[in-house]
This record gives C-alpha cells, sequence and structure tokens, in this order.
C-alpha cells in the first residue's frame, strides 16, 4: 500500500512540476513574442562626427590588475598583468558601421565565401556551402552536451542576414554586426587604422580599469543575459528576446557599453591549446545562471577564427595619448 501511494504521490508530483513548466513555457513564450513585436531598433544616438580623432572611442587608462577568474578550468591561473592605455570602441560595431566599411572597399566576408574543403576535410554538403552557425530556439532538449540541439549551421546566413536567407538586417542599422570571422574583423580595424583588443586590454576595460573590481557571480541587471531555463524558456526579463541594439543599458565607469552580454567579442590573442582559435570575451545574450555563467571580465572561451556565428561581434582599439 505504501509502495502504491509513494508511487502515486511521484506521478502526481511529475504532473504537476510538468504543468508548471510548461505553463512557464507558455507565459514566456508570449512575453517574448510580445516584446520581439515591439523590439527597439536603436537606444543609443550614432557617433555625430566621425571625423574627430577618435570618435566614438573612450580612453583607457593604463594600470597594473589581476587578471583572469577561477570559476571555470580555463579562467586560470590568476595572474598580473600591466597594460598601457589605449582607445576603444564604446559599443560594438553596428551593422551600419560594417556597410559603410563594405560599401567602402567591396569586401566579402568569410560567410559569403566558397567553404576552403581542403582545411575542412569531411564536412558534410550543406556545410561545404557558405554560411554561418545560428542560434535556433528548441522547444525541448535532452541535457545540455550536445549544443547541436540549438546552434545550426545555416547555408545563406551571413552579416547581411543573419538568420539566414529571408532575414535581413533592414531597421537594424544599430545592432551590433554578427555573423563576422576573426579575418573580418582584423580587415575591418585595418581599414579604420586600429585593431582588435588583446585580452589583456580587453578585460582591464571591462573592469572599467579598476584593479580592485570585485569578481561578482551574479548575474548583471545591466547586460543583456538570458533569463529562464536555458534554452527552451526565454522569459527576457531585460527586454529583449535576442540580440539587443548598442548601448541599451547603462555602461561601466568608463563609458564603455555592453562589454559584458549581447554578444561575444573577438580578441586578437590566440587560445593556448586550441590551434586556429582565438579567444573571446563578454558572454552573450546567451548565458545564464544554469548554463554559461561568463558574463564577468575573466570569463573566457576558445572560437574557431573563421567559422562565423550569430552570438559572436567586436569591437576595436587605437594607440595614443589620453584626453
Amino acid at each position: 500500500m505504501k509502495a502504491h501511494w509513494l508511487a502515486g504521490g511521484f506521478l502526481i508530483a511529475v504532473v504537476v512540476l510538468g504543468t508548471a513548466a510548461a505553463n512557464l513555457w507558455m507565459r514566456g513564450g508570449k512575453e517574448a513574442a510580445r516584446l520581439a513585436e515591439i523590439e527597439r531598433s536603436s537606444c543609443l544616438p550614432p557617433v555625430a562626427d566621425t571625423s574627430a580623432p577618435h570618435a566614438g572611442m573612450v580612453w583607457v587608462p593604463e594600470g597594473t590588475f589581476t587578471m583572469g577568474d577561477t570559476y571555470y578550468p580555463e579562467e586560470k591561473p590568476l595572474r598580473e598583468v600591466r597594460v598601457e592605455g589605449f582607445w576603444m570602441d564604446r559599443t560594438e560595431v553596428t551593422n551600419a558601421e560594417f556597410a559603410a566599411f563594405v560599401a567602402a572597399t567591396g569586401y566579402v566576408t568569410v560567410a559569403e565565401r566558397a567553404v576552403d574543403t581542403a582545411a575542412h576535410p569531411g564536412l558534410p554538403a550543406y556545410m561545404q556551402e557558405p554560411g554561418a552557425v545560428v542560434f535556433v530556439m528548441p522547444n525541448d532538449v535532452g541535457g545540455t552536451g550536445d549544443i547541436s540541439q540549438w546552434w545550426q549551421y545555416v547555408p545563406g546566413a551571413n552579416w547581411r542576414q543573419p538568420g539566414g536567407p529571408g532575414t535581413s538586417i533592414e531597421n537594424r542599422q544599430q545592432f551590433p554586426v554578427t555573423a563576422i570571422a576573426y579575418e573580418d574583423a582584423q580587415a575591418y580595424a585595418a581599414w579604420k587604422g586600429r585593431a582588435l583588443p588583446g585580452e589583456a586590454q580587453w578585460e582591464w576595460a571591462a573592469r572599467a580599469a579598476d584593479p580592485d573590481a570585485p569578481a561578482t557571480r551574479d548575474q548583471p541587471r545591466e547586460a543583456n543575459t538570458w533569463q529562464g531555463i536555458f534554452p527552451i524558456i526565454n522569459e527576457a526579463d531585460d527586454g529583449f528576446v535576442g540580440i539587443a541594439p548598442v548601448g541599451c543599458f547603462k555602461p561601466n565607469a568608463l563609458g564603455l557599453y555592453d562589454m559584458i552580454g549581447n554578444l561575444w567579442e573577438w580578441t586578437a590573442d590566440k587560445y593556448e591549446g586550441a590551434p586556429g582559435s582565438r579567444v573571446i570575451k563578454g558572454g552573450s545574450w546567451l548565458c545564464a545562471p544554469s548554463y554559461c555563467l561568463r558574463y564577468r571580465p575573466g570569463a573566457r572561451q576558445p572560437q574557431e577564427a573563421d567559422l562565423a556565428t550569430t552570438h559572436l561581434g567586436f569591437r576595436t582599439v587605437a594607440s595614443g595619448t589620453g584626453p
């Protein structure tokens, strides 16, 4: 009798939890759909005078700090690093800025070119077509170990149509550009007479040049990250279902926007132990407390240099003297 009671209680609990999860999924889905319909197309006015020296950039003063973190193994060891002062873009490079570069140079991004099958033998036929990796929200997942449940290589996806054929960046000029491979980011930076930040530069800037910045584990309020159960329930409490336009959240103490969340960002540093990969920093809108707790300055992970994805962007830096 007791065993039957326990079994019955277990079934009731499963039904209750299942119903609660379904209600949460429906509520979150409806709210996400509502927010998508009223999504802002811009938050921060574009730079008025682009001809001014270091227009749209912020000065990051020199300093020494303890680089790294201890949450994930790849963030160790903690080490003391000194960084010279430099200028950094106040936001991630936008679609409008990248479009200006393409219009001036005729540049074709990696995601728009023929795939080098000699460098990547054994690819399935659909991955031999030009394209990029796109996040597709699943209805259900069997654990979070298999990222192919929500990441898909989509032929035809690129910076102009980041979701694949049929999508566009129309009315999204002030959104950060995505589907950008490392080579593309380098080319843009060179055109501007700048460079991509080194990992230490990026982390120092994300810490607002404060050597005593706390290594918090809390999900940031002033950043575009994932609220809900990743990757199936997106409650969008921060007001954005996906990527946000640049500058929608408060800047850090230096005046830099979106150093944490929204998009991962390329750095110039190679990722040790992962040939062909570079270090990316900052986390993205897909980072949640339950998965990818990398919305911290010290967080890092590798990214294949020739693979374009839609959760990754960049900003540039320039040397010089401070204001």
